[in-house]
């Protein structure tokens, strides 16, 4: 099963994609979606949802993760976030693919084992998780850490016999 996760952003969106098969996991790619900070607020989103639409399509995954919005001392940002995480959305539910949500917390805690982890380590516990993977950035190690809690969630479900929601999961 092939599985994107994604980390929002308006400036920058990271995503990562995973192969999971049972409990062992492979890499099959990472990045950064970067937007044009000058240009309006609608282009940005209209460009980042054709740059998701082609990543999904060129990808084909079978299961998509993205992370919640977090509330920030800057509304502003926190709005400009919630924009981008409502573009990813869209992007992944438009191809009819479940769609996980996780709080940061969660997938830290997933991956790293703390849920208050700081980025260099669950940077670092992506690396370990897939051997040999170069990490396009801390949005990307963000994203593939989206990526891997999102396998762990759905075999721990498959393993109890519980059937995950059409839409995914939502934590």
């Amino acid at each position: 099963m092939i599985l994107l996760g994604i980390d929002p952003g308006l400036g920058t969106t990271g995503w990562g994609l995973i192969r999971a098969e049972g409990n062992r996991l492979s890499h099959i790619g990472n990045g950064r979606l970067k937007t044009d900070t000058q240009a309006p607020l609608a282009q940005r989103l209209a460009h980042l949802d054709s740059m998701l639409t082609a990543l999904i399509a060129d990808h084909a995954p079978d299961g998509a993760a993205i992370e919640e919005v977090f509330v920030n001392s800057n509304p502003q940002s926190t709005l400009k976030l919630g924009q981008a995480r409502g573009v990813a959305l869209c992007a992944v539910a438009r191809t009819g693919i479940g769609v996980g949500e996780y709080a940061a917390r969660l997938v830290k805690k997933s991956v790293v084992g703390v849920g208050n982890a700081e980025k260099a380590q669950v940077h670092a516990m992506v690396a370990r998780l897939l051997p040999g993977v170069k990490i396009d950035g801390p949005d990307a190690a963000d994203a593939l850490a989206v990526a891997i809690c999102h396998a762990h969630h759905l075999a721990s479900a498959r393993s109890l016999g519980v059937q995950a929601r059409p839409a995914g999961i939502s934590r």
